[in-house]
């Protein structure tokens, strides 16, 4: 994908199981809340207790946890309020998406990398006004600390006003607009620091304002539709603006706003925006903060701060929160979805065929160990889809293991992922080693100083030479199992009894 397929949106269809895109955060939480997968907890404090209340949520209740509406929050007025695990069940993630609901999220990969193949990017259209816009302070009345800023770990570093956010940056060589997630931590009334891992666009893009001598205009969304989120915080090609990816999506253009001293695009309709600088010569100390690996990885250094001059925000503000925790956190489940149909698609289009599946498993982050199912054509067809899984940009970053199976196994299903592993992979032929791949501090087995990891390549297929002299599967075969199914079906809901 890149700028030429930029397309204005046809007349606009049904938006999943609604007939049209819910119209931001506040539409949307109506949304879930009509289908049952909303929590309202009043009295949670931002002190440590959102976090730990997120992961005894979404611990317990990994399959289709609900989002959490945390309200009444101690120290602050009830306007304010902070919302967790926005798109982390199969149905909200579909439901974000305009997807036909689901509770099954192989349905929604499937769905998404069906989308893919006829998906045009929808540009942002600039308005004048918008409900952001009912409260700006500017200046001396800016305090950050008047939002309920969560400090989610016992060992963070401080409060983090960015986890679910939007960093919003202009390329100064090309004006692309790049919106990206990355942690935001609070360090005084009005500034906050902004860490973002070597390689990704947001850094490349400071470090071309840092070398021209100049400060880095950046605007921070800190609470706004979910979609916005699911493009901002996975792998958007370079150069592809995530507000016409988001708009590709919603079938209609997002509505921005110009801000007011870098005239950078700023959601209409969201709930808290910062605007301000990167500053090139004020360094401060951040960190470090419970990541996504389930490690407070990337310690603590100097980093480059952002000096806030403006805060907009609706009456009644919501913050947008992401936990990352040792999985399943309050966003892995989405992550696993979207990178799995990221991966799909972006292998597809490198030419791989008979692609049966992808799953990129919520133990690993999302990230760390990723799953593709093929239905073998070829000889080397195997390792072709290994390599293209490891290699294509929404699979390259920070991984550490792919493995290949076969068509008959569930790419979703450790148990089935790991019997293929136990029974058709062959450690001495069938894994092989990636070395130098691109990685990033966050990674909790990479020594400091050192930019690159290593991936094993496992091959968990019937070897395509020899195939037809596989040993056969003992299970029953489609049919028997659908008779039986039929007949004894009943069984399934019947209690198990115990006798003494």
């Amino acid at each position: 994908m890149n700028i030429a397929e930029l397309a204005q949106p046809a007349e606009q269809k049904a938006f999943g199981n609604f007939p049209q895109p819910h119209a931001d955060l506040r539409d949307w939480l109506e949304r879930v809340e009509g289908i049952g997968e909303l929590l309202r907890v009043s009295g949670v404090n931002w002190k440590l207790e959102m976090g730990a209340v997120a992961e005894m949520v979404y611990h317990a209740r990994p399959e289709n946890p609900p989002a959490i509406l945390f309200e009444n929050i101690p120290d602050y007025s009830p306007e304010f309020r902070v919302l967790s695990g926005m798109t982390n069940s199969p149905q909200r993630l579909a439901l974000t998406l305009g997807l036909p609901l689901s509770k099954r999220p192989l349905d929604v990969v499937r769905a998404y990398r069906d989308r893919m193949k006829n998906f045009a990017l929808i540009p942002n259209e600039f308005v004048e006004s918008g409900p952001l816009l009912e409260n700006v302070d500017r200046d001396e009345a800016v305090d950050l600390f008047k939002f309920p800023v969560p400090f989610l770990h016992e060992l963070d570093g401080g409060r983090y006003i960015g986890t679910a956010d939007l960093i919003i940056m202009k390329d100064p060589d090309t004006g692309w607009v790049n919106v990206g997630t990355y942690r935001a931590q609070v360090h005084d009334k009005n500034t906050i620091g902004i860490w973002m891992s070597p390689g990704k666009h947001g850094r490349l893009i400071r470090e071309k304002y840092f070398k021209m001598g100049k400060p880095c205009p950046v605007v921070i969304s800190c609470g706004h539709d979910p979609l916005l989120f699911l493009s901002s915080g996975n792998e958007v090609n370079y150069q592809v603006a995530e507000f016409a990816h988001a708009g590709g999506h919603r079938g209609i253009p997002f509505e921005t706003l110009k801000s007011e001293l870098h005239g950078l695009p700023m959601p209409a309709r969201a709930e808290i925006v910062l605007e301000g600088e990167i500053l090139l010569d004020d360094l401060r100390l951040e960190g470090p903060f419970g990541e996504w690996t389930g490690y407070y990885a990337s310690s603590t250094r100097p980093d480059n701060v952002v000096r806030v001059k403006r805060v907009y925000h609706r009456n009644s503000p919501i913050i947008t929160m992401a936990c990352p925790m040792r999985p399943p956190s309050d966003y892995t489940l989405s992550k696993s979805v979207i990178k799995s149909a990221m991966i799909w698609d972006q292998v597809e289009r490198a030419g791989l065929s008979g692609v049966e599946g992808v799953w990129c498993h919520e133990s690993g982050g999302g990230r760390l160990f990723n799953v593709i199912s093929i239905k073998q054509a070829y000889a080397g067809h195997a390792r072709q889809a290994a390599m293209l899984a490891a290699n294509v940009h929404a699979g390259n970053y920070l991984g550490r293991f792919v493995v290949v199976v076969d068509h008959d196994i569930d790419p979703s299903n450790p148990f089935d992922v790991m019997w293929a592993m136990s029974t058709r992979c062959d450690p001495s032929e069938d894994i092989e080693f990636i070395r130098q791949a691109w990685s990033g501090p966050l990674d909790p087995r990479k020594r400091k100083g050192i930019s690159h990891n290593s991936r094993a390549v496992v091959i968990a297929t019937r070897p395509f030479e020899w195939m037809s002299e596989f040993p056969p599967v003992a299970e029953s075969s489609p049919e028997l199992r659908a008779q039986t199914l039929e007949r004894w079906g009943h069984i399934l809901e019947q209690p198990a009894t115990v006798r003494s």
